[in-house]
């Protein structure tokens, strides 16, 4: 056998090895071995339900949409922090970060405070007929919120590893800037925007704690996956729960490994 010419290799496969197995592949396992004391009809009942499907339904079309926003808005901030100079730039480069801090529970509280009809905002949209608190736009809105910076973080390093050359070349041959952007930078900056793309809609599906409060929680209407989770635990159904979790993870691994495969391929395209 060919020992490696780097020191640590073994203390660090056997690290990286024993965190997958502990906190990874032994939960996954349990988690498994709980609905699989279920029969396979009670099974099928639980994550087949109408409730059930009516959760994954919402689940996953808001998180969907929260993606899509996300990525658009998380390229246009990474856009302009990198390439502007203005004053407030390096507080607002903070404050993208604010809800990595911000407990969820915290944002959606507010959030929810904020789009009820006699809140700051509710009081105005209300009379317009736009309700955000308690509908699946308020969902949409928190999970742009928590996973917009996933976005950011992730094009951000791109654009300023980015020389200006090609810009400058691409405009002294005639292009335009939106030509320069659509057929010079966007190719380069595509696996990173669908990497953020993946991260925000892998972290909207698992959400719970900001959603809860202004989603509201009416069944077959507003309520999610997690939520659901949580309602079947507090009725002692624990095989149940656990069955609707394997669905849900299931449904992210196929969800983040589909991108992946695309990120590969553009990069590959690109390359």
């Amino acid at each position: 056998m060919k020992r490696s010419p780097l020191p640590g290799f073994g203390l660090g496969l056997g690290v990286t090895v024993g965190y997958l197995s502990v906190l990874l592949l032994i939960p996954l396992a349990a988690c498994l071995a709980k609905a699989a004391t279920l029969t396979p009809k009670a099974f099928l009942a639980a994550v087949s339900s109408p409730q059930a499907l009516a959760a994954y339904r919402v689940t996953f079309e808001t998180s969907l949409a929260a993606a899509f926003i996300s990525a658009a808005a998380g390229l246009l901030l990474a856009w302009v922090l990198v390439r502007y100079e203005f004053f407030g730039r390096r507080f607002l480069d903070a404050l993208i970060d604010l809800p990595f801090a911000l407990p969820t529970a915290v944002a959606g509280l507010v959030f929810s405070a904020l789009f009820v009809q006699q809140g700051w905002y509710g009081q105005y949209l209300m009379p317009l007929g736009i309700k955000v608190a308690y509908t699946r736009l308020g969902i949409v809105l928190v999970l742009t919120f928590v996973g917009l910076p996933f976005v950011v973080r992730t094009v951000q390093p791109v654009l300023e590893s980015m020389e200006r050359d090609t810009e400058e070349a691409a405009s002294s041959l005639g292009a335009s800037r939106w030509q320069t952007f659509r057929w010079v930078l966007f190719p380069a900056l595509w696996p990173s925007v669908l990497t953020g793309f993946a991260l925000s809609f892998a972290r909207g599906l698992g959400e719970y704690g900001s959603v809860m409060f202004i989603s509201g929680n009416m069944p077959f209407k507003t309520e999610i996956a997690p939520v659901l989770i949580v309602a079947k635990l507090e009725q002692f159904s624990y095989a149940e729960a656990t069955a609707i979790a394997i669905v849900l993870v299931g449904f992210s691994l196929v969800s983040l490994a589909a991108i992946n495969w695309l990120e590969r391929r553009s990069q590959r395209y690109a390359g």
